[in-house]
């Protein structure tokens, strides 16, 4: 971001801006992150390109494309089968056709790495933004926390109520985070405001809570 100057001239004032000195210069921790996040997107691109080809082989052999008796058949089924027999046998114990398994290895890889870079791109945003409020002060630390803290809770609140609609409770062991982050606040709501009917908006009156109190601190 800019900062800008006004200075004088025998026109008037004049409107020059140059960077700020802190925005110059990047943290090595900030260069860390942002090399480990090329060196994962190169290597989901080159597992994507691993498993196509692997793929694509595969499936050229098993459609005869490629004689099944020929020596690049051969070689293609010494390379392929160690990434294609796992892939085979779950799709067979969870009673599918293994000869998808070709189909199975690509979208799983191309999902995977779209998962795997969303959730990296993901992460080194949050740890710039922590980077930059430490460098703030400790108000900018808190209040980031606070916010995170929000939003979490928020995320619990929404879970609680989506698993209540297909009978998932607090004893399931996926759910019970969710349970313990949000206790705190709905069950003494509970005590307080009724039902309406069969519905319990306890959850709507904490999660609007939350928000509420997020942007009177934030």
């Amino acid at each position: 971001m800019d900062f800008v100057d006004f200075v004088a001239d025998k026109n008037g004032p004049v409107q020059t801006s140059q960077p700020k000195p802190e925005t110059q210069r990047a943290t090595p921790s900030l260069y860390f992150i942002e090399m480990i996040y090329d060196i994962l997107r190169y290597s989901v691109f080159g597992v994507f390109v691993v498993a196509s080809a692997a793929a694509l082989g595969s499936w050229a052999v098993r459609t005869r494309r490629i004689s099944p008796f020929s020596k690049p058949a051969q070689l293609i089924r010494r390379t392929t089968d160690p990434i294609l027999k796992p892939v085979e046998s779950w799709i067979f114990r969870k009673g599918g056709n293994p000869q998808n398994a070709e189909w199975w290895l690509l979208g799983g890889a191309l999902v995977g790495g779209i998962v795997v870079l969303s959730a990296a791109n993901y992460l080194a945003a949050r740890a710039f933004e922590v980077g930059g409020a430490t460098r703030q002060g400790p108000f900018a630390s808190v209040r980031l926390l606070v916010f995170y803290a929000g939003q979490l809770v928020s995320m619990a609140i929404f879970a609680r109520v989506i698993g209540t609609w297909f009978g998932v409770g607090r004893y399931n062991k996926w759910m019970r985070p969710a349970y313990v982050l949000t206790d705190w606040i709905i069950e003494p709501l509970r005590k307080v405001i009724p039902p309406i009917g069969m519905i319990d908006i306890t959850p709507i009156v904490a999660f609007f809570l939350i928000r509420i109190g997020m942007s009177l601190f934030l």
